[in-house]
């Protein structure tokens, strides 16, 4: 290996949405900082189930929903 290319490898402290924390290794940051999370498993809804929802900006969607919305139904 190659000297002085590798990033710093080091121990953080991550702080989850809900409080908890943990100790891994990241290249993130210094020694000792702390990284906290806006999202994360436990609330983001890709992970939780939630519903999901389109937002509709200048119309798009519904223009798109009425060119195609016979498109797929057999008569």
């Amino acid at each position: 290996m190659k000297a002085d290319i590798h990033p710093n490898y080091h121990t953080i402290k991550v702080v989850m949405t809900d409080g908890t924390e943990y100790l891994t290794r990241s290249t993130w940051g210094k020694e000792g900082d702390t990284l906290n999370l806006d999202i994360d498993p436990k609330s983001h809804p890709a992970w939780t189930g939630g519903a999901q929802q389109i937002m509709d900006r200048g119309g798009r969607v519904s223009r798109f929903q009425k060119k195609f919305s016979g498109f797929l139904k057999k008569d």
